[in-house]
C-alpha cells in the first residue's frame, strides 16, 4: 500500500498541506478557548468525520493506480476532509469574525468536494461496469479451472473442444466460425530476448485480444504460440470482421521489454473456418489449414 502512495504524493502534500495551513493560519490569528467552552460531542464528530474522510481517501490511493477517476476520488475526499478539519479546529480555537476565509473553508469545501465525489463515482461506476463485462468472459474459465493454462490465464484446448461439443450437441443450427491464430516470428522472440521475455509477451497478447471480443465469444490457448478463437452465432463475413480488428490491434500494440524498456511489434497470421456440421476435431483440423494457408500468404486465410 505505501508503495502505492508513492505515486499520489502531490495529491497528498495538497491535501495535508492545506490541512496544515488551515491549523497553523488558526493559531496565528485566533486565541485558544477555555476547557468549558469546548463542545466535546461536537468535536467526537466532526473530528470522527474528518477521520474517517482521511482513512477512505489514503484507502483509494493505496489501491488504485493513478487516473482521472483517482483524482476526482481523492480531490472529493479531500475537500470534504478539509471542511470537517477546520470545523473541529472551531471548536478549539476563536477566531475573529473578518477572518473569512475560515469560514469559506467550512462552508464552500463540503459542497466542492460532494460534487468531485460525485463525478468520481460516475466515473468509477463506468470503470467497473467495464471491468465486469472482461470478467465475465472469463467466469466458465475459472469454473472450469482444470482447464485452465497456467501461463495465459485462459483455456486450454481441452476446454475448447469441450466447448465446441457443447454448442454443436446444444445449438446444432447454429452459425459458428473458429479462428486459428498465430504470432508471427514468435521463436525470434525467444531466441533474441529469451523464453521469459516471450512468456511475458504472449501473456499480454492474450489479454489484449480477449479485450477486442464480445462476451459471448472465447479464445482458448491452443498451443505454444497460437490461440483458438470461437465466435459463435457469427458467420463467415462477421468472422472475418473481427479476425481483421484482432489483427489490427496486434500490430498496434506496443510492447515494452521488461528489462531494457525496447519497444517490440508483433503480427499475427489468422486462419478461418465456419462450422459446416462436422465434427468439433474436422472443425479444428480445417481452421489450422487455413492457418497455414494465412502464414504461406498474409492476412487471414479461408478454407471451404
Amino acid at each position: 500500500m505505501f508503495s502505492t502512495l508513492g505515486i499520489h504524493r502531490r495529491k497528498l502534500l495538497l491535501v495535508f498541506g492545506l490541512a496544515i495551513g488551515g491549523l497553523v493560519g488558526s493559531l496565528i490569528m485566533g486565541d485558544a478557548k477555555q476547557w468549558a467552552e469546548i463542545d466535546w460531542l461536537d468535536v467526537l464528530g466532526e473530528g470522527g468525520t474528518a477521520i474517517a474522510l482521511a482513512v477512505w481517501m489514503m484507502l483509494i490511493l493505496g489501491s488504485r493506480p493513478a487516473g482521472r477517476v483517482t483524482d476526482l476520488l481523492t480531490l472529493g475526499l479531500g475537500f470534504m476532509f478539509l471542511a470537517m478539519w477546520q470545523d473541529n479546529l472551531d471548536e478549539f480555537i476563536r477566531l475573529p469574525a473578518e477572518q473569512f476565509w475560515d469560514q469559506w473553508l467550512e462552508s464552500g469545501a463540503m459542497p466542492v468536494g460532494v460534487m468531485l465525489l460525485t463525478y468520481g463515482l460516475v466515473h468509477w461506476h463506468q470503470e467497473q461496469l467495464s471491468i465486469n463485462q472482461q470478467l465475465r468472459k472469463r467466469e466458465q474459465l475459472f469454473r472450469e479451472h482444470r482447464f485452465i493454462d497456467n501461463l495465459t490465464q485462459l483455456g486450454r484446448v481441452d476446454y475448447l473442444k469441450e466447448q465446441l461439443q457443447g454448442v454443436m450437441t446444444q445449438l446444432p443450427a447454429q452459425k459458428m466460425v473458429l479462428l486459428m491464430v498465430d504470432v508471427d516470428r514468435f521463436a525470434e522472440v525467444n531466441r533474441l530476448h529469451g523464453h521469459r521475455e516471450g512468456d511475458a509477451l504472449l501473456y499480454e497478447l492474450s489479454e489484449l485480444m480477449l479485450l477486442n471480443l464480445r462476451q459471448d465469444d472465447l479464445i482458448c490457448r491452443y498451443a505454444a504460440d497460437r490461440f483458438a478463437v470461437l465466435l459463435p452465432d457469427t458467420g463467415v463475413d462477421k468472422g472475418k470482421s473481427i479476425a481483421a480488428e484482432l489483427s489490427r490491434a496486434v500490430q498496434h500494440f506496443a510492447y515494452k521489454h521488461k528489462t531494457s524498456g525496447e519497444t517490440l511489434y508483433q503480427t499475427i497470421s489468422i486462419g478461418l473456418a465456419d462450422w459446416q456440421g462436422e465434427p468439433s476435431d474436422l472443425l479444428i483440423k480445417r481452421a489450422n489449414q487455413a492457418l497455414a494457408n494465412a502464414k504461406s500468404g498474409s492476412g487471414f486465410g479461408e478454407v471451404a
